[in-house]
């Protein structure tokens, strides 16, 4: 494809994609406004102190729990000095790679997430797949998951 002869968004392809762009601007401010409400923290904090509980131990490397919740390492290093500060997560060296840190969940941590959880999913349920019949909801996650590895591709 040249400048010269740029490609456009069809009709249906253009009323698709401002369709996609107004559920990724609204789904994640929808889904954050119930935890602060409810319990005084973000979505993405719920994330991080999900993923941790979900693990042996309630333990996981910083990189693995990044890629986790889709984060970069940086940014993740940020929310868990934040949740470290609340004693909800501890930070400790990883006995089989001193070079790692490891994440752990605390128990005031595994606390918080067994109290956020059931808003957690009722949120999830009214918003995201309770408007969906079995099969949209199949398709959607097929449509996620092939957006998500085409993005994955190119990076």
């Amino acid at each position: 494809m040249t400048t010269e002869d740029p490609r456009w968004l069809t009709p249906e392809e253009q009323a698709t994609w401002r369709a996609l762009t107004s559920l990724l601007v609204r789904l994640p401010a929808a889904l954050d406004a119930q935890p602060r409400r409810d319990a005084g923290i973000t979505h993405f904090d719920y994330q991080v102190l999900s993923q941790l509980s979900e693990r042996p131990g309630r333990r996981l490397r910083l990189r693995e729990l990044a890629t986790l919740v889709d984060s970069s390492l940086q940014r993740l290093s940020q929310v868990v000095t934040r949740l470290e500060t609340k004693g909800w997560v501890e930070r400790v060296p990883d006995p089989a790679d001193g070079r790692t840190t490891l994440a752990v969940l605390t128990d005031a941590g595994f606390e918080k997430v067994v109290a956020t959880a059931p808003g957690h999913a009722a949120e999830v349920l009214d918003l995201a797949i309770d408007p969906l019949d079995p099969e949209r909801l199949r398709r959607l996650r097929e449509v996620a998951e092939r957006i998500v590895g085409t993005i994955e591709e190119t990076r």
